[in-house]
């Protein structure tokens, strides 16, 4: 048998093979643990509020500037016997301090640890991962306004037992205020945080943190701030939110107009050259 005949023959022997069939086998849900899949939009913001907030309240310096600063201010200042204060002191102390631990944290805090997190790369590291870009801002957030509500709780517990006497009324209407007033500070955080280097943020965030104590009217009243600058207070974020936060709790009254506008348009301005200047590293 030549070789042209042989392959022939085996050809022919492999044409009448019965075709065989390829099945995927298949399992039932549940088989093989863990499931592989992206995991549930809701269980990652939770997760990445509880991880931003457990950083800030572990880092000691932050719960220096937070915390403990507006809490002593509070104390000392209700209890002093400070001319610059009106009587009853607790009742015009606690709006400013307020203001103060909004600032502290939407400003100063978020400033500082967004321009530490570039410089060690873990904002880079954390876009590269499955969290969506949505669930990183949402989760800083909702930190900060995790902060701001204990915040909120330590310092008015204390200005109660100081003697502070809030309508329940203006402590409805400054929630929002509270909110509004952290969301605009964290865009000016973003702002400082996003675009200087780690060591410029820090020197600049607490900076701007000391002038907008003094100026903005936190720690002495705006009326009785030298010449120009009682008036300036008041177009200042951290004095526009002294005073929507002092006509709330401390007048039972809703606040002005013109404080809610301009906070509205630092947050906006600030906002704005944030999404332009903010880098990842």
């Amino acid at each position: 048998m030549t070789r042209q005949e042989s392959s022939d023959s085996a050809y022919e022997g492999l044409a009448n093979t019965p075709e065989r069939t390829t099945r995927t086998p298949t399992f039932a849900p549940g088989t093989f643990r863990p499931s592989p899949g992206r995991a549930n939009p809701l269980r990652m913001l939770l997760t990445q509020t509880r991880a931003e907030s457990l950083l800030t309240l572990r880092h000691p310096e932050q719960a220096l500037l937070t915390l403990l600063i507006p809490l002593v201010l509070l104390i000392g200042m209700s209890t002093l016997d400070i001319g610059l204060v009106e009587q009853p002191r607790v009742d015009s102390v606690t709006p400013r301090i307020l203001a103060l631990a909004v600032m502290s944290t939407g400003f100063t805090g978020q400033a500082i640890a967004l321009g530490f997190d570039r410089r060690y790369g873990v904002i880079k590291r954390l876009s590269a991962t499955a969290l969506p870009r949505w669930v990183l801002i949402a989760g800083r957030v909702l930190a900060a306004l995790l902060v701001v509500a204990l915040q909120t709780v330590v310092l008015g517990g204390t200005a109660l037992v100081l003697g502070w006497h809030p309508s329940g009324a203006g402590v409805a209407t400054a929630v929002p205020v509270l909110i509004l007033g952290t969301l605009v500070f964290g865009a000016g955080g973003v702002l400082v945080g996003g675009a200087l280097r780690a060591e410029t943020v820090l020197a600049v965030a607490n900076t701007v943190w000391f002038a907008l104590l003094l100026a903005g009217g936190l720690a002495i009243p705006a009326r009785h701030l030298p010449g120009f600058m009682s008036s300036l207070a008041e177009y200042l974020p951290s004095g526009a939110l002294a005073e929507a936060l002092g006509a709330c709790l401390a007048d039972g009254t809703a606040p002005t107009a013109g404080s809610l506008l301009v906070l509205l348009c630092w947050g906006a301005v600030a906002g704005a050259l944030a999404v332009r200047t903010t880098r990842l590293s």
